[in-house]
């Protein structure tokens, strides 16, 4: 049995004038997350829609579960759980009777059907709204909902489409938990995301989409080394020795660099940081700022953010640029 759940290559697809899909080449590993990225109209969701058999493209092939998404999309469709970016519940059916109206489309006798919709609608913290009409929930309960719909047949991968928009910080991290979950107990996720710490939550690894072209696929920690190196961050409990701690750093800098004061968006200033080489400058920084005798709060080891990744790879014009 191949260890890739899903696989497609060569996936194309237009728009009238728009190329959505312009030669996609996909792979996702059994019992893993990957996760998706790309900016709005890059592609992201044609991919999905392919995938779930929602979609025919124009060229290219794509298997989910070994099987052939165009040639046996009703097999495909029972492996599979699929949240798209919209809540698509029947909004006149209570959340139990969305839920048992579903196990019982995938078969399940009505008893496991409400046991199912019982066990889901207490996961996602709706019991208490279980006996109301959808049309009363949140934008919040709604998408929750849904997201308890895409797994009542226990699927084998699951496809999620930007799951978590419109959810609070406290329920995108429930979120989290189910997709953990979920991996825990055999499945695999495709996720899209537009939250950058949610793919580097989540993902095993992933995938950056531009225009319609696959332009990275990596680890996070992989595709964080390509686009820049590690950078030893210091802060001096006292900001005066800002200067002292940029002498002592710039021994253990990485060839060609120099130490720098952080003044990036965002941060505080009063710390220093340095491109280095391996975990080793840490080991030669620590002894020399003692003797220099200069006391820090703030010392480690750093990768660029996702969020740095995200942009370093978008705003390239092509694929060699962008892996170059």
């Amino acid at each position: 049995m191949t260890d890739l759940v899903v696989r497609a290559e060569g996936l194309r697809k237009r728009f009238g004038k728009t190329q959505a899909l312009d030669g996609v080449d996909l792979a996702m590993r059994r019992g893993t997350v990957l996760g998706v990225l790309g900016p709005n109209g890059a592609g992201k969701t044609t991919a999905v829609r392919v995938l779930a058999t929602l979609l025919r493209p124009d060229a290219g092939t794509a298997e989910v579960a070994g099987i052939d998404v165009l040639r046996q999309p009703q097999r495909v469709r029972r492996r599979i759980g699929l949240t798209g970016q919209y809540a698509s519940v029947d909004e006149d059916l209570t959340g139990t009777q969305n839920l048992v109206l579903i196990g019982q489309l995938l078969d399940l006798t009505t008893k496991d059907a409400k046991r199912r919709a019982a066990e889901l609608l207490d996961w996602f913290d709706l019991s208490e709204a279980a006996g109301r009409p959808a049309k009363t929930y949140s934008g919040g309960m709604r998408r929750r909902l849904d997201l308890a719909a895409s797994l009542v047949g226990h699927p084998e991968v699951i496809f999620l489409d930007e799951p978590t928009t419109g959810l609070d910080p406290a329920k995108r991290e429930d979120m989290w938990g189910v997709v953990r979950t979920q991996v825990t107990q055999g499945a695999s996720v495709l996720l899209t995301t537009q939250y950058l710490d949610e793919a580097d939550a989540l993902a095993d690894e992933i995938v950056v989409i531009n225009q319609g072209r696959v332009i990275a696929h990596d680890t996070p920690d992989g595709l964080k080394r390509r686009v820049g190196g590690l950078t030893l961050r210091v802060r001096p409990t006292d900001p005066a020795r800002v200067p002292d701690a940029m002498r002592v750093l710039d021994k253990v800098a990485a060839p060609g660099t120099a130490a720098s004061a952080d003044g990036s968006a965002g941060s505080r200033p009063g710390a220093v940081s340095v491109p280095v080489i391996g975990d080793i400058a840490l080991d030669d920084a620590v002894p020399a700022l003692r003797q220099a005798g200069i006391e820090v709060t703030e010392l480690g080891l750093h990768l660029p953010s996702l969020d740095e990744v995200f942009h370093a790879l978008t705003e390239t014009k092509t694929m060699e640029e962008a892996l170059s």
